[in-house]
């Protein structure tokens, strides 16, 4: 397994602060962690050893945000068949 992209998508900012729009760009990796990257005027790395289920409860704010994946997912039968 490879490492699989997604941006971070914010339609609300319900606190203000991350503003609009594609606000981090993460990384979910082989062993199952998932890593995000901040955007905008204070950048930062977070990483989440319980991968995208901490990854979507923390930061998609019951669908203010949410996951947009850029690569396939792997398993999917359309990515087998590449």
């Amino acid at each position: 397994m490879r490492p699989r992209r997604f941006i971070l998508q914010r339609d609300h900012d319900v606190t203000g602060i991350s503003g609009l729009g594609h606000v981090a760009d993460g990384v979910l990796w082989p062993d199952g962690t998932a890593s995000l990257r901040w955007r905008g005027e204070h950048p930062s790395l977070v990483f989440w050893d319980r991968g995208m289920v901490s990854a979507e409860h923390v930061h998609t704010h019951y669908g203010a945000s949410r996951i947009v994946w850029i690569d396939e997912d792997p398993s999917s039968e359309h990515a087998r068949d590449a």
